[in-house]
């Protein structure tokens, strides 16, 4: 058995191999309309080819738990039970492959309001499907994007709400697990973050209160997400500034926390909540931030980041750094990765019977 198909088993649901699909958004749902936020065909054959091509676990794209909270009038959405009877067709799909299902539930906060990246990704207005976006703090993302509205304590609570209804549906929708969206600027990595918190109220200033906010989110989610069922969160581990942000320290400090609310696994990026850093990408470039989670806490990982090859994946888990790989852009390439990966190892996985000559 290599480490690359060895099952991973969280709460009782048990995963077929630890090649995982991260979410990616595909900006390819209707901007207007009854179905706005709904997921279609493109949807279907994305996730379909994935689970069809052996991927253990794929997580649905960033999916908002309100219309304000898309990072762009094409995303996903789980507010209405019309996106919900959408999924379910997924979802079947997905589960009949031996895929185990999840979705990431989202809030894109001052980042919200975008155009699609191959338009360029600026904000944008009424005329544009956009809308106002909101924050913890009025605080821009850059120049570009518009001065957000700072949330009061009853929209913040609103929100919680907003997410532990979305859980409600998106287990409604067949998933088996769900992700918190903590990463990456989005509205919790905003409350995480002094470079981007500047309340002074029960949300803002300390560790404390900058992560209640999270933890509150957390809370709603895992109070109406089955016992047997698990949670995810998802994290930037760094926003790769020298002073004034969350960092890894805070990550470790944080995962601690993450655990005692419920939390089963912590799926390891950075950056995304402060503009123009300078970031070292490169081969497994956040791995160690995952690496070093597993290894002084007791709460698994996924590691992420310029995962590509066979062996490069094998030695992450082999060698203990994280409990599974995410493959995002290398699964965009090649909807078979997992496939081929048990091929060229040796390993078993599971193939459809109509594809039976492939093997």
């Amino acid at each position: 058995m290599t480490a690359l198909f060895e099952p991973c088993t969280l709460r009782d649901v048990t995963i077929p191999n630890r090649v995982w699909m991260p979410p990616m958004c595909q900006y390819s749902a209707a901007p207007e309309g009854p179905e706005t936020g709904v997921p279609g065909d493109w949807h279907f054959a994305h996730y379909a080819a994935r689970a069809t091509g052996g991927t253990g676990l794929i997580i649905v794209e960033a999916t908002a738990v309100s219309p304000e909270g898309r990072i762009s009038p094409y995303d996903l959405g789980i507010w209405n039970d019309t996106q919900v009877e959408a999924f379910r067709r997924i979802t079947r799909f997905l589960a009949a492959q031996g895929t185990v299902p999840a979705i990431q539930l989202a809030h894109a906060g001052r980042k919200a309001s975008t155009d699609r990246p191959w338009k360029g990704g600026a904000p944008v207005g009424p005329d544009a499907h956009g809308w106002a976006s909101v924050a913890p703090s009025p605080v821009a993302f850059d120049d570009r994007h518009p001065v957000p509205a700072e949330l009061t304590v009853e929209q913040i609570r609103d929100i919680v709400g907003q997410f532990a209804a979305a859980a409600r549906r998106a287990l409604a929708a067949g998933f088996e697990i769900a992700e918190i969206h903590g990463a990456h600027g989005y509205l919790i990595n905003e409350f995480l973050s002094p470079h981007s918190n500047h309340r002074t109220d029960a949300y803002g200033g300390s560790y404390e209160n900058r992560t209640r906010f999270a933890l509150e989110v957390v809370d709603a989610v895992r109070a109406v997400w089955p016992q047997d069922k698990p949670l995810f969160f998802r994290i930037s581990a760094t926003e790769w500034l020298d002073e004034g942000g969350w960092t890894a320290d805070d990550t470790v400090r944080f995962a601690a926390d993450l655990r005692a609310h419920g939390v089963d696994l912590l799926d390891v990026s950075t950056g995304g909540n402060a503009s123009g850093v300078r970031i070292p990408t490169g081969p497994g470039y956040q791995v160690p931030f995952a690496a070093r989670v597993k290894q002084e806490t007791t709460l698994p990982v996924a590691a992420v980041g310029l995962i590509t090859e066979v062996e490069q994946a094998e030695k992450i888990l082999a060698n203990g750094e994280a409990d599974a790989v995410l493959l995002g852009r290398e699964l965009l390439r090649n909807p078979s990765w997992a496939r081929q990966a048990a091929r060229a190892l040796g390993a078993e996985v599971r193939v459809p019977d109509q594809y039976h000559r492939s093997v």
